[in-house]
């Protein structure tokens, strides 16, 4: 029996040296030497080089001289993320769904964006639609007293057009952007 036992035990700690010790570090080494910024966290500095987010994950910003990203069902928490798994037919989710349209109505008598008031399915999703980030330019200029053509070209310029699939604006970068715009 200890015959058997020996190389089973043997090999049980060497594959868990191989796979569980080695290669983590070998692949967390080429990460870092590779790629540096997205193995780091994809971090987004503002023009100090302070820290103020991840370009991976959304984060709130409150106030009408702010774009906002999609609603969260995890209240942007990183550990508890996910989606609410509130079916369509759901009276709670169009209950929801019709108090943030109200509040983000803009008068203009244009529906609301879906994107704007439903949520990712992990419920971090830093991107928007060019379209609703476009929405809430008349809100953003009346609150910051500026020209909706400067907002439009601002949104214009941090739109990224993948290879594969829509067009999308990272809200983080946008506000950063719109930060550096004096009042």
């Amino acid at each position: 029996m200890l015959k058997q036992l020996r190389p089973a035990v043997s090999l049980l700690a060497l594959m868990t040296l191989i796979t569980g010790v080695a290669y983590p570090l070998v692949v967390t080494g080429v990460a870092q030497l590779a790629f540096p910024a997205q193995a780091g966290g994809s971090l987004v500095a503002d023009s100090e080089g302070k820290i103020r987010g991840s370009s991976l994950l959304a984060q709130p910003f409150e106030g009408d001289d702010w774009f906002h990203v999609r609603p969260s069902a995890a209240a942007y928490a990183t550990v508890s993320s996910g989606a609410s798994n509130l079916a369509q037919s759901n009276p709670t989710l169009a209950e929801r769904i019709g108090k943030d349209a109200a509040v983000l109505a803009n008068g203009t008598g244009a529906p609301v964006p879906l994107a704007l008031v439903t949520t990712s399915a992990s419920g971090l999703d830093p991107h928007l639609p060019p379209a609703a980030a476009s929405y809430q330019i008349p809100r953003i200029a009346a609150a910051r007293n500026l020209s909706s053509e400067s907002l439009e070209r601002l949104v214009e310029s941090h739109t990224e057009r993948p290879l594969v699939g829509p067009a999308v604006v990272n809200v983080l970068a946008l506000n950063l952007a719109l930060e550096g715009i004096h009042r």
